[in-house]
């Protein structure tokens, strides 16, 4: 069986991921692999790409490093998602299988679409306020996350892995260029691709999944209440999202 790989978004990293990895191995999913991509976690000392291509050549050397072997079948959201469709176009021997999760990319959906115009004024406020980190994690909560009950916690340990693995702000701007300029191939990918999005996604339109299902010819399962960050607001239903495929495969 292909071993899973997890690639997160935009300035986030391997701890973000919450209680899913350990929900996803008790499922029988096996172990994930979780790299980062340059900028953020373990790499958050290393310059982050200004391009999608840059960031996958990153993350093959992080797993060889590691000792890990292909092929792999991929789960990533948001920016992570373009780095995993770039990888199996241009790897597809490494690629056996991929889920993408509440992603977007050109030439399939508007500028408007990827990014809410809702959202431009509160990330430019971050922007400017990049350093308060109490003030920039409860604004990402309050896009991505639409489950609450966990806030007060999640703001602590976010703060935590901030301080210790701080992005910088110029990390931060190479990761959003490299995402609003990667333009994905008309075609899927040869392996097979599982799109998720999720109706109450207050960052990015869930219309994009349904625009690249349609072009690819791919399924594109919705959950009806998660925001963007589906793997923090229901990841006992993601696992169950993911069991099985692609088919036949457990």
């Amino acid at each position: 069986m292909s071993r899973w790989v997890f690639l997160r978004g935009l300035t986030r990293e391997t701890r973000h991921w919450g209680h899913l990895p350990a929900q996803w191995e008790a499922a029988g999913l096996g172990r994930p692999l979780l790299p980062d991509l340059p900028g953020n976690g373990a790499l958050s000392v290393q310059p982050a790409p200004w391009c999608v291509r840059d960031m996958v050549s990153a993350v093959r050397r992080q797993l060889s490093t590691a000792g890990a072997r292909g092929p792999y079948r991929v789960l990533a959201m948001s920016l992570g998602a373009m780095v995993a469709t770039e990888w199996a176009s241009s790897y597809p021997d490494e690629v056996a299988a991929l889920v993408l999760v509440n992603t977007s990319m050109r030439p399939f959906c508007t500028p408007m679409q990827r990014l809410r115009p809702r959202n431009w004024g509160r990330l430019l406020r971050m922007a400017q306020r990049w350093h308060d980190r109490a003030y920039c994690e409860r604004t990402i909560h309050a896009i991505t996350c639409a489950r609450a009950d966990t806030l007060a916690a999640d703001i602590v340990a976010w703060q935590a892995i901030a301080a210790d693995a701080p992005v910088s702000r110029s990390a931060a701007l190479a990761q959003l260029v490299a995402a609003a300029r990667y333009r994905a191939p008309a075609s899927a990918p040869g392996c097979p691709v599982l799109l998720i999005a999720s109706a109450s996604d207050r960052l990015v339109d869930p219309a994009c999944s349904a625009k690249i299902g349609q072009a690819w010819d791919a399924p594109v399962l919705t959950h009806h209440w998660a925001g963007h960050d589906l793997p923090h607001d229901d990841p006992q239903w993601l696992c169950g999202a993911v069991t099985g495929f692609p088919s036949g495969d457990r």
